[in-house]
């Protein structure tokens, strides 16, 4: 806690300015890297480079922020005005460079070093899936090796794709060899589509990564995957990463890799709601491309996953405040 409730209350709702006037922020929030009494921060990666089939997600964080300005502070669900109980800002995008992983990542680390170290929760707009491996460097140099939680259609633990070490389909496979994963802790959920062999499975699977497949997700349920998730990553500090075709195509159309067969709107936030308790250090989703977006409905679904990661923060400090 960093103090009183007043301290955590923020000082401009989403619905103190017309919804689509003025800059497009997330939820309105404050444009500014000043992170005094700041819970979480939102931050733009609109990197795609790493990207082999539909390219664009370097402009997701724009079309997420489009939609997210929308957003209302109250939940629903958790009975809990988040603008009460938490404070955050939009602190803009990292300075990517097209055409230059590395020096991409070396911008990652460098600016979301400061929101880290102070202990404030990134939540990272995508771009692609190979700015996580990023956003887990910086995130593990404050923390060490932190426990994953991945929701996606595949398991972007490659070795090379097309020769390549470094692509949105390889970022979990480097994550490893730079130990910055506590494999024995993480896991993977939501796994599916057609692949060239049974290896990929198989070889992560072997690094120590519990994974449930969407078809194992439709046999157990999602209240047992809930409880799985919990058993898996219980005492960690944890890192969560939701690409966005974790859910299926119907629901989220502006991909870059869709494969059908995968969750509702309803059921990945339901899920990231059910998080709660969890120690979440960091966020990011990743994925989104608006060219493909039809009815904005990607974007719909993103932003209000981002709105239950705030909500989880937002929780957790109720709960702080009420057991003082």
């Amino acid at each position: 806690m960093k103090g009183e409730n007043d301290m955590y209350k923020q000082k401009q709702a989403p619905n103190s300015e017309i919804h689509f006037a003025g800059m497009k922020t997330f939820m309105k929030l404050p444009n500014t890297k000043n992170l005094e009494n700041t819970d979480y921060a939102i931050v733009g990666v609109p990197f795609d480079t790493g990207q082999s089939y539909r390219t664009g997600a370097r402009v997701g964080p724009s079309h997420i922020r489009h939609f997210g300005m929308s957003l209302e502070q109250h939940h629903m669900k958790h009975e809990i005005d988040l603008f009460e109980y938490s404070s955050g800002v939009d602190y803009g995008d990292v300075e990517i460079v097209p055409g230059n992983i590395h020096r991409t990542y070396e911008n990652i680390v460098q600016e979301l070093e400061p929101i880290v170290e102070k202990n404030v929760t990134p939540i990272i707009l995508g771009g692609d899936h190979s700015i996580t491996l990023g956003n887990l460097r910086v995130i593990a140099k404050k923390h060490g090796p932190v426990a994953l939680i991945l929701f996606d259609s595949h398991t972007d633990t490659w070795d090379t794709l097309y020769d390549e070490k470094y692509t949105h389909g390889t970022p979990f496979r480097r994550a490893i060899e730079e130990g910055l994963i506590a494999t024995d802790k993480s896991i993977m959920v939501g796994i599916r589509g057609t692949s060239h062999s049974t290896q990929l499975l198989k070889e992560t699977k072997e690094f120590g990564i519990k994974i449930i497949t969407m078809n194992e997700v439709r046999e157990i349920g999602y209240d047992q995957v809930v409880k799985e998730i919990h058993q898996q990553v219980a005492g960690e500090k944890v890192f969560v990463s939701f690409d966005i075709d974790f859910l299926d195509p119907v629901y989220a159309p502006g991909t870059g890799t869709p494969e059908a067969g995968g969750a509702t709107t309803a059921e990945g936030m339901d899920l990231v709601r059910n998080l709660d308790g969890l120690n979440i250090v960091g966020f990011d989703l990743v994925e989104v491309l608006p060219a493909y977006d039809s009815g904005e409905v990607t974007a719909i679904a993103a932003a209000n996953i981002i709105f239950e990661m705030i909500s989880l923060l937002a929780v957790k400090n109720r709960r702080a405040s009420e057991n003082k």
